[in-house]
């Protein structure tokens, strides 16, 4: 004698339930590995591919390539370090006159 065996409600929402947060975890697992993998490939000299290491100075961080001696700044960076700086002397604000 076979028994029919309906799930309740109560048993389609829990699994429901597991099914969306178990999806939920697995969504999250895969964008921390992106965002992960996109770091460290924006982190690369552009020139040669080496890792870029992070300095700070006054205030910015500086990104530079040990390999070839590359620096990089992000948006706005430069401006923050020619704020500091008057715009007539020191090397931030020589390299601002040249962008004039």
């Amino acid at each position: 004698m076979a028994t029919e065996h309906t799930p309740s409600r109560n048993e389609e929402e829990y699994f429901a339930r597991l099914d969306a947060e178990l999806r939920k975890e697995l969504r999250a697992k895969a964008d921390a590995e992106r965002a992960a993998q996109q770091a460290a490939e924006r982190n690369k000299c552009p020139r040669d591919g080496t890792a870029l290491v992070a300095r700070e100075t006054h205030h910015v961080v500086i990104d530079e390539c040990p390999t070839c001696g590359g620096m990089w700044l992000d948006k706005g960076e430069l401006a923050i370090l020619a704020a500091g700086e008057s715009e007539k002397s020191g090397f931030v604000g020589n390299l601002l006159n040249i962008f004039k």
